[in-house]
């Protein structure tokens, strides 16, 4: 089976879902989008309130931060393949349960299994934790405030985690530091 078909398939699986109370309240699945050949894949927390009305992911002022980075370094959309931790909006926009992460973590694992990226960029700490423990990397320190920016190689896969885009909508000073990041992943293409 190709890749466009693996990922339609997971797509329509994911749609279905029920395995946690969040499909109840959900308007939309924000299962990812882009380019499935790319090696470049970000991963964030959870849909919005914008991305769950839209069913895309990255489609409000986080998501607007976020194009601002990518034209930083010259880089599209089109170009990367993104996606989040979970799939259905938590209600207010409250952090994930560790039962939900639990119950829809599967799915990323398999987008990450189909489109076999090289480089994987966590957007904040909930993707960062996840892709910690989901590669059972041994790290000194998991928090992002000392992890931002700084490369970690797992096999031949590089992470390079970096503060969450909506970081810089409460803290306007932060998005140069978020910017020098993303110039880190610009020396890495």
């Amino acid at each position: 089976m190709n890749k466009e078909k693996e990922i339609e398939k997971l797509e329509n699986i994911v749609k279905e879902c029920k395995k946690c109370k969040l499909y109840r309240i959900r308007k939309n699945v924000v299962f990812g989008e882009g380019n499935i050949n790319s090696k470049i894949f970000f991963i964030g927390e959870s849909p919005g309130k914008n991305e769950d009305e839209k069913g895309v992911p990255f489609c409000g002022k986080a998501g607007k931060i976020l194009d601002k980075l990518f034209d930083s370094i010259n880089l599209k959309r089109k170009d990367v393949y993104i996606t989040s931790v979970l799939k259905c909006r938590p209600p207010k926009n409250r952090q994930p349960k560790k039962d939900e992460i639990e119950k829809c973590s599967y799915y990323l694992e398999k987008q990450i299994e189909i489109i076999n990226p090289e480089i994987i960029v966590c957007l904040g700490k909930v993707a960062l934790n996840y892709i910690l423990k989901k590669f059972s990397i041994d790290v000194k320190t998991t928090l992002i405030k000392n992890l931002h920016g700084k490369l970690i190689e797992f096999g031949e896969t590089k992470i390079l985690p970096v503060f969450h885009p909506a970081f810089a909508i409460y803290n306007p000073k932060k998005y140069n530091m978020i910017k020098s990041d993303f110039k880190k992943l610009k020396t890495m293409i």
